[in-house]
């Protein structure tokens, strides 16, 4: 229940709609018992068993309230009697219509409110949610499956919705509907209602424990599903491989085991959530006819109740068992919506290792230089880069060279702060990079990397991410440095044409001069190049590249790349091996002193 908890308090901007609820589902549980006590007069006038009243009662205080406004009403109803019993009839009956349009009314009202609350809580959970995920570290996505983040972000929620929020509007309604039609039936017959009393908790411990594995079942289904989410994921994504590599029938296997858990999984949840309405309904019926039985016999033997008032007695009984059914579904309710709350708070309550400092600066410009000093990087245990050294002074292009795995993204993703440190110093003109507010050092960065990363938008939008104020001109130019402007005037819609989910579109050359075009419109102080040119067809990439040297002869550039004669002109070129730099120098010092860069240089001349 703290996870239940917890989920509510979204619920507080909306503390007035949750007031306005409990206050209708107050008068629905009033009109709900007093609709049933309006059947006595009718009955009685049916049956011709009113107690006849010749004169009208006189109030004698609260305490004769009760009596006082019986009497009333027999004296009415006797009055009415011996004028017209047809018009008696139609006000004993309106009497009944009233309260129950009064009941009805009130219940119609308590939801509405609560519908304010329940979206409102939704809304605000998903915004809270898409937040926390935009702010975690890169870390925590590649620890995380994607199929798994999207099941908690779509059908955990919606869980919530089914199984937590639709039990608000029975929270106060329920309860107090018993609670009233208990008083009455007290007043009535407290032997009978005793036994009411006691069976209302002894059913409710049966219920719940049959529910108490269902949070268990709950949570392997939602597991599961969203397994079988990352294997749709990937399936899509990898379509190209699995087609030429023939393995269509390895992932329909995969996919196959998943869906055929998730059906062993449901069916147990699902038994289980299904046993409650049997079994609520049978409890109730048992106590139905122990009702009628013992009732019965103070009828017809005992003589101490009327039959009139027998039968609105048991109608309160049932009265008391369908919001008592209610709680009961209630319960298995919140055991499954636990699991689910308990998955979206694991995301909500994880801890940003990477959050600013708590005075950490505002920085908006590199006024001298990027230093590196001793900095050793590990994912987990192994150790990626190791007392690393270099600096890239303003203005100035360093190359970071090497085989794949030799440390040369790291390093990149370092700068950016995707990840901190774990010894060494890096700094931003002697400001060390953890003590720069993340939103500033990111406004002074731009970044090209390998894959184009675009989005489900229009061209324009896609470039306008890191500058969402540039007129359409300076898209436009920004464009054209990249290359990228003939080939968007030929598309559909020009600028405003919508590119495909990751812009698949467009071709992996077109996808490399946009982000590169990105990159030029937000006109970063330093300008991180993760092999930006090796989706690049040869022509295209000596066009890009004449652009790219252009740029960054006014920036302060990290390059990283696979292709060693884009990288001729840099200042300086470090030479990674496991993570460590072995050498460094220009091309041509490079091409002299180092066997291992003259050795990369050859294999791409081959």
């Amino acid at each position: 229940m703290n996870a239940f908890r917890k989920v509510l308090h979204f619920g507080l901007p909306y503390k007035v709609y949750a007031g306005l609820n409990i206050f209708f589902n107050m008068l629905y549980a009033l009109f709900s018992a007093l609709a049933f006590i309006a059947f006595i007069p009718m009955l009685n006038v049916l049956f011709e068993t009113t107690v006849r009243i010749n004169t009208p009662p006189v109030y004698q205080g609260i305490a004769g309230l009760e009596d006082y406004i019986k009497d009333g009403l027999n004296y009415l109803i006797s009055k009415k009697l011996e004028e017209d019993i047809g018009m008696t009839l139609i006000l004993v009956v309106a009497l009944v219509i009233v309260l129950f349009l009064l009941k009805n009314l009130s219940n119609y009202l308590a939801l509405y409110f609560i519908t304010f609350l329940r979206n409102g809580i939704l809304k605000d959970l998903r915004n809270s949610l898409y937040k926390k995920i935009i702010t975690l570290p890169v870390a925590y996505f590649t620890e995380k499956r994607k199929g798994d983040l999207m099941a908690r972000l779509t059908s955990d929620v919606n869980e919530i919705q089914v199984s937590f929020l639709s039990i608000l509007e029975l929270v106060i309604r329920e309860p107090l509907t018993i609670i009233f039609t208990l008083i009455i039936m007290f007043r009535i017959s407290p032997e009978l209602s005793l036994f009411v009393l006691i069976f209302i908790p002894f059913s409710g411990v049966i219920i719940s424990l049959i529910g108490k594995r269902l949070k268990k079942h709950s949570e392997k289904v939602q597991k599961e599903q969203g397994d079988f989410l990352t294997i749709i994921d990937e399936t899509v994504n990898g379509q190209k491989i699995i087609k030429t590599f023939g393995a269509g029938k390895h992932f329909i296997n995969r996919f196959q085991d998943s869906t055929d858990r998730f059906f062993k999984f449901s069916n147990k949840l699902l038994h289980r959530t299904n046993l409650a309405g049997p079994t609520s309904e049978f409890l109730g019926i048992t106590v139905i006819g122990v009702l009628l039985w013992y009732g019965g016999r103070m009828v017809l033997v005992d003589q101490t109740i009327s039959g009139t008032t027998f039968i609105v007695y048991m109608g309160l009984a049932y009265n008391i068992l369908t919001p008592a059914k209610g709680i009961s579904r209630a319960m298995y309710s919140v055991q499954k919506g636990n699991a689910a709350a308990e998955r979206i708070l694991e995301i909500l309550l994880t801890k940003n290792e990477l959050k600013d400092a708590p005075k950490a600066l505002l920085k908006n410009d590199l006024t001298e230089k990027i230093s590196f000093k001793d900095v050793v990087f590990g994912y987990g245990e192994k150790k990626v880069v190791n007392n690393v050294s270099f600096t890239i002074r303003k203005g100035e292009t360093v190359a970071l060279v090497g085989s794949s795995g030799s440390g040369k993204t790291t390093i990149a993703n370092l700068l950016n702060r995707f990840y901190d440190i774990d010894s060494g110093e890096l700094l931003i003109d002697d400001t060390p990079i953890a003590k720069i507010k993340k939103s500033s050092l990111y406004e002074m960065i731009g970044i090209v990397t390998q894959e184009a990363i675009l989005f489900n938008d229009s061209v324009i939008n896609n470039l306008k991410i890191g500058k969402p104020e540039a007129t359409e001109k300076e898209v436009i130019t920004a464009a054209k440095i990249a290359n990228a402007h003939e080939f968007i005037e030929q598309l559909s819609e020009g600028y405003h044409t919508n590119i495909g989910e990751s812009g698949n579109k467009l071709s992996g050359g077109q996808k490399q001069r946009l982000s590169i075009a990105r990159a030029i419109l937000k006109n970063p102080k330093i300008l991180i190049l993760d092999e930006a040119t090796s989706a690049l067809d040869t022509e295209s990439e000596k066009l890009v590249q004449n652009a790219l040297e252009n740029l960054m002869k006014k920036r302060t550039s990290l390059v990283i790349a696979h292709r060693l004669s884009t990288i001729q002109k840099a200042n300086t070129i470090l030479v990674l091996q496991n993570g460590t730099i072995i050498a460094s120098g220009t091309h041509s010092t490079l091409m002299e002193k180092s066997a291992v860069y003259k050795n990369l240089v050859a294999l791409q001349r081959l």
